[in-house]
């Protein structure tokens, strides 16, 4: 019985990563794809645990291959998600979470049109580019450019089959835990995984 694909975009700065390790923490039946990028880690970050991070020549060998179910290129920097890795884990009957950006999750969803798309939202851009700035990660114009290529992301949200607005923490995560466990209540889905209990009775 195949797991469910959950497909999560955001704008950077609007908290989707804290969001999906907060629901991974609380349901032991997600699993997080760990993409690759060429960018390089951030201050905390590990190999093989946010990314896996590769130089470019590494990540067009991968990408010639035909190895990634989806790449894109964002500020500057490609990411892609292994394909292999993708599809052995939602054939273990796992529930997968990739986090990736409106690019890669068109391309997701022509390959995988059963995938649940959600897209998290900021409050507003002002508060988008307050948190950018208290991150103290970026210089001034990496946060101009993170803040001009948000207004093009959140053009593309309508797309997607959630929305949910991260103004509170603890709230944004209970929508996105709903969101999974409705998912997996779909009755298509339960006659998939438990066909015995829709037989009428003899």
């Amino acid at each position: 019985m195949k797991g469910l694909l959950f497909v999560v975009t955001a704008p950077s700065g609007a908290g989707k990563s804290s969001l999906i390790n907060a629901a991974l923490a609380e349901d032991a039946r997600l699993r997080l794809s760990v993409s690759y990028t060429t960018r390089a880690p951030r201050p905390g970050e590990l190999n093989g645990r946010e990314y896996h991070f590769v130089d470019d020549p590494a990540f067009l060998a991968m990408l010639a291959r035909g190895e990634f179910l989806e790449s894109a290129e964002v500020h500057g920097h490609r990411y892609g998600t292994s394909q292999a890795v993708i599809r052995d884990i939602l054939a273990a009957g796992l529930d997968l979470v990739l986090e990736i950006d409106w690019q890669g999750a068109q391309q997701v969803r022509r390959i995988e049109p059963g995938c649940v798309g959600i897209f998290i939202l900021p409050p507003s851009l002002g508060e988008l580019e307050r948190r950018l700035r208290a991150r103290g990660q970026d210089s001034e114009a990496v946060i101009q450019r993170r803040m001009a290529s948000a207004r093009e992301e959140l053009s593309h949200a309508p797309e997607f089959d959630y929305a949910i607005i991260n103004k509170e923490f603890e709230s944004a995560k209970r929508d996105l835990l709903a969101i999974v466990r409705a998912e997996r209540a779909h009755t298509a889905r339960q006659l998939e995984r438990h066909p015995e209990l829709f037989r009428p009775p003899l």
